[in-house]
């Protein structure tokens, strides 16, 4: 039985799933690549819904050497995740104040041969809550600073490997910036870092270790009547200590990592207060986890 429940472990690890991301152990939350260009730039005061449309295809694995793993590992994730933004002008310190919520809709569609996985499910993913964000918003610069949590809403369980939930909490800092190099601000450089600590996982003696990941874009601006960005955009993720509990069956020295790079197209249309958001991310140098690409297309509206 026990051996039975370390198979059944095993395969989960790999799977990540509160939204599109595959691993061989216990992952945080944080999904990178749904920011890209102005990363660290909040929107003007006001109320904005977003809509985060990410699909996330991998059909290899690296353990923690780098080398590729032969499992018969394919994946394919789709989640279309609901934002709501709401920002208040210059409220604490000189700083407008913004709280954010996500709701992610997860569809997993994952086999891996080695363990006898072939797996779909559908379902609501673990919750973002920001209750406090802040930023400020100089000539040359933008600063953004945030607090937030991941919430568990879905119920855990390890014989479903496609499962679109965790089964912890996660505390997430964030603290990054973007740097304008010219007077019209038409060209920019932002970086969007975030820190992650885990809880316990729900009735399994399991404890994730804490991320770092940051978010980078390089982008310029094109002043029409139709607003476009162009550039490029990516990410970066380190395991920084290691995962702890007497369910841990893999081993816990090893901290996965991986990095993305790829082209960002961004459309702003001021007449009717729309954004739309193109870019494909082609991940690299991952240890301990799935390598794959990434597709997100995401759409703000300001009312």
């Amino acid at each position: 039985m026990k051996r039975r429940l370390q198979l059944i472990l095993i395969c989960l690890m790999f799977i990540g799933t509160a939204t599109t991301k595959v691993y061989a152990q216990e992952t945080g939350h944080y999904v990178p690549g749904i920011m890209g260009i102005k990363a660290a730039t909040l929107p003007p005061p006001g109320n904005y819904y977003i809509m985060h449309n990410v699909f996330y295809t991998a059909n290899a694995t690296y353990d923690g050497n780098g080398d590729k793993a032969d499992i018969g590992f394919d994946v394919n994730v789709f989640v279309n995740a609901h934002r709501f933004v709401h920002v208040w002008e210059d409220v604490l310190w000189g700083a407008n104040y913004a709280v954010n919520v996500i709701v992610p809709l997860v569809n997993t569609d994952i086999s891996i041969a080695a363990f006898g996985v072939d797996a779909t499910q559908f379902g609501v993913g673990d919750i973002i809550l920001d209750p406090m964000v802040l930023s400020w918003n100089k000539p040359k610069f933008d600063i953004a600073f945030g607090v937030g949590a991941v919430v568990p809403v879905t119920e855990y369980d390890p014989t479903k490997p496609a499962a679109p939930g965790k089964g912890f909490w996660t505390g997430m800092l964030t603290f990054g910036g973007t740097y304008y190099f010219d007077a019209n601000r038409t060209w920019t450089a932002s970086l969007l870092s975030r820190y992650e600590m885990h809880s316990k996982k729900k009735d399994y003696d399991i404890t994730a270790g804490n991320d770092f990941t940051f978010e980078w874009g390089i982008g310029k601006t094109i002043m029409k009547k139709v607003i476009w960005t162009v550039g490029a955009s990516g990410y970066a993720h380190w395991q920084l200590t290691e995962d702890k509990g007497d369910d841990v069956v893999w081993d816990p020295t090893v901290k996965d990592q991986i990095f993305s790079v790829g082209p960002e197209v961004q459309c702003f249309i001021p007449k009717i207060k729309l954004n739309l958001e193109l870019r494909g991310l082609y991940e690299f140098g991952a240890i301990d986890r799935s390598q794959g690409t990434t597709l997100c297309l995401s759409l703000f509206k300001a009312f």
